[in-house]
């Protein structure tokens, strides 16, 4: 770590504390938008932790989680130094949308460029002015509209630096998750820094055990890297479960979907995880797994058209080859390649009754 961390021109010493607003663009109305940047440095050495959040507006599960951290000086190190970003995305939050007023999505608009786009502009100046000075960083966010994560970290696991950040997380789900292009995570990997991205719950609406998680794990990252003495909650055992593949089950045909399994629920071959009917008490079909898995996401929009994702199913290691054994049988057995579908849609007996399952997690703790 240098003596010096500097930002917008302002050098920022180990052992003092900073709010800094970097300057972005204006709104028509000439209504400047400036970024503020917190930073907290000890004066005894050790690694600089990035954490940013609303890349996109209206995922606001991770505003808050920082929020909180700051407000109840979780964020002080005793060692090296932590930048925080509440809110990146200041445009897409004024508005409650994902993308800024040019419709781009930031998180696909790195490393940006000066004269770029107006979200290549904002992507442009992170990289510049806050990247070279970190070490590690813990990018926050949620589900889209309607679609809900159980807590979960996705990074390259192949990559032993990522792999050490995630554990130190220590969310319910690691998973396996490859570097896209043109985003923040592997804008920062070419630069030789290493980001994971957490995910929990869903945008524009506040879930509770998801930022309780966000924060004990950024509690447990600050931990692991000798940046804090003890930890301002109890943090739990922090144990993940790695996942090698996740796939989404999508809708074989329109109507209303209900999910019969909570989210962050391991199912069973054969069980029923869901069920689709169409308006009119007509037909009602029951979802049955087709393989073991975790659900990690689910759609609760009630309306869906055919090949509208339902569940995202994550698999760990032993069940990647349980698949792959199940896929050499029928191979063997046809002759040919059959692709495996991660569900069954079976149409039920009138009046089963099959009514679906509401999980509700809330932690005592809390920091509000």
């Amino acid at each position: 770590m240098s003596d010096l961390i500097v930002i917008n021109g302002r050098a920022i010493k180990p052992g003092e504390q900073a709010v800094i607003n970097l300057y972005i663009h204006k709104l028509p109305t000439h209504t400047v938008i400036d970024l503020p940047i917190y930073i907290f440095r000890s004066k005894r050495p050790g690694p600089v932790l990035l954490l940013t959040a609303g890349l996109h507006g209206d995922e606001t599960n991770g505003i808050e989680i920082i929020r909180r951290m700051i407000r109840h000086k979780m964020l002080h190190p005793s060692a090296g130094s932590v930048i925080a970003i509440p809110l990146v995305n200041i445009y897409g939050f004024l508005q409650s949308t994902r993308a800024l007023p040019d419709g781009k999505d930031l998180n696909r608009s790195f490393p940006g460029s000066l004269r770029g786009s107006l979200a290549q502009r904002v992507a442009y100046t992170i990289m510049n002015e806050i990247i070279p000075s970190i070490d590690y960083g813990i990018d926050f966010h949620t589900g889209g509209a309607n679609r809900s994560n159980y807590p979960q970290i996705r990074c390259v696991t192949d990559i032993p630096q990522n792999l050490e950040l995630g554990k130190a997380f220590g969310a319910p789900f690691l998973m396996n998750s490859k570097l896209i292009d043109k985003s923040f995570r592997k804008a920062a990997d070419r630069m030789g820094k290493y980001i994971i991205v957490y995910e929990g719950g869903e945008s524009m609406r506040f879930d509770e055990f998801a930022i309780q998680e966000g924060i004990r794990g950024t509690q447990r990252v600050m931990l692991h890297f000798g940046m804090k003495k003890k930890a301002d909650m109890i943090l739990g055992t922090g144990q993940s479960v790695l996942l090698k593949e996740s796939s989404w089950l999508r809708a074989r045909q329109a109507g209303l979907f209900s999910p019969l399994v909570p989210l962050g629920s391991q199912i069973d071959k054969g069980e029923k995880i869901g069920r689709l009917t169409d308006p009119y008490g007509e037909h009602e079909y029951v979802i049955r797994a087709a393989t073991d898995g975790y659900v990690i996401g689910v759609n609760y929009t009630p309306v869906v058209n055919g090949g509208d994702a339902l569940f995202h199913v994550g698999l760990d290691a032993v069940m990647v080859r349980e698949r792959q054994l199940a896929s050499g049988r029928r191979r063997k057995k046809t002759g040919k390649h059959v692709p495996e579908e991660n569900a069954v849609f079976v149409e039920a007996d009138q009046g089963s009754g099959v009514e679906p399952v509401v999980s509700s997690i809330i932690n005592p703790q809390t920091f509000r």
